[in-house]
């Protein structure tokens, strides 16, 4: 009998049925690639994690994670990492320690802090790539697509492709009204990702009520099967690194630290806690911190 172990997380919230929920299997080293994508096309999130033990002799980390979309692979999650890592930590009741996950970006370092029998889950993200600005024309497409125009844009912010391994295009607007009403032409996004090379949009505002919250945001990937993610590690992390770099903001004393909210406008909301280590005015390390909670523990016989 082939049986897994598969959680389901609410990851970037404390509360149920809130933030972005991520499948996660943690036994799956005897699986196919078939047999993931099937089992991610099942649970239906938008990523669900894979870990495995490393059989490698060569390279030195704890686990394999692969990601699987309902209908793609893709290199890595910010909220099927946080989900996996607490997952595993809830499974082995692990005290608070550091392990390393082998992904298709790089071999990462996962923080599990231990704390009144719950955890808090840090995860350093890829390197940080920034490209140059869209031309006027793909702009326009870009925001015609997204149900915008042009004067919905936030002067400060180029429309550009930032990455920490899963890239995304930024796209700052004026207005938090505008972002939670936004309803974007999918089938038009998807179809500019195959021109652009990129799959997600996130869309993010600093009009925001809350003094403790930077930004509010939606992301959009139609392209690999997301309509709308609830709340995205692989978005606001990339965020940090842009703002830093377009001089948007500045770092105090080498850290610029902000906390991201994601997922009203779908009744999903969660925050991504931010942190982009500056070297020379350019961002040189980011991670992401988030809170998660267990829906289901479950097992699933594949045979």
């Amino acid at each position: 009998m082939k049986e897994v172990i598969v959680y389901q997380i609410d990851s970037f919230t404390k509360e149920k049925f809130k933030g972005n929920p991520a499948g996660v299997v943690l036994n799956a080293e005897n699986m196919t690639s078939e047999e993931m994508q099937l089992v991610a096309r099942e649970l239906n999130n938008s990523e669900t994690a894979f870990v495995f033990k490393s059989d490698s002799q060569e390279e030195n980390f704890d686990y394999n994670v692969r990601y699987f979309t309902p209908t793609t692979e893709v290199p890595s999650c910010g909220h099927a990492t946080i989900a996996a890592l607490y997952a595993k930590a809830q499974e082995d009741q692990l005290d608070s320690c550091t392990l390393t996950i082998k992904t298709q970006i790089g071999i990462l370092p996962i923080h599990i802090e231990r704390k009144n029998n719950d955890y808090l889950i840090t995860m350093t993200q890829g390197n940080f790539e920034l490209s140059p600005a869209f031309d006027v024309s793909t702009t326009q497409k870009i925001v015609q697509a997204l149900g915008l125009i042009i004067d919905d844009l936030d002067e400060k912010c180029p429309v550009q492709i930032a990455s920490t391994g899963h890239s995304k295009v930024m796209i700052g607007i004026k207005s938090n009204r505008v972002l939670n009403q936004l309803t974007p032409d999918l089938a038009a996004l998807a179809k500019l990702s195959k021109e652009i090379s990129c799959n997600g949009y996130f869309v993010f505002t600093f009009d925001t009520d809350e003094k403790n919250i930077l930004t509010n945001g939606r992301m959009f990937a139609p392209a690999i099967g997301i309509a709308e993610d609830p709340v995205t590690g692989n978005a606001n992390g990339p965020l940090g690194g842009y703002l830093i770099q377009n001089k948007i903001k500045e770092a105090a004393d080498g850290i610029f630290e902000f906390t991201g909210k994601q997922g009203e406008a779908i009744n999903r909301m969660g925050k991504v806690e931010v942190k982009v280590q500056v070297k020379n005015n350019q961002p040189e390390r980011i991670s992401i911190t988030g809170n998660a909670v267990g829906v289901f523990r479950t097992t699933m016989n594949l045979q």
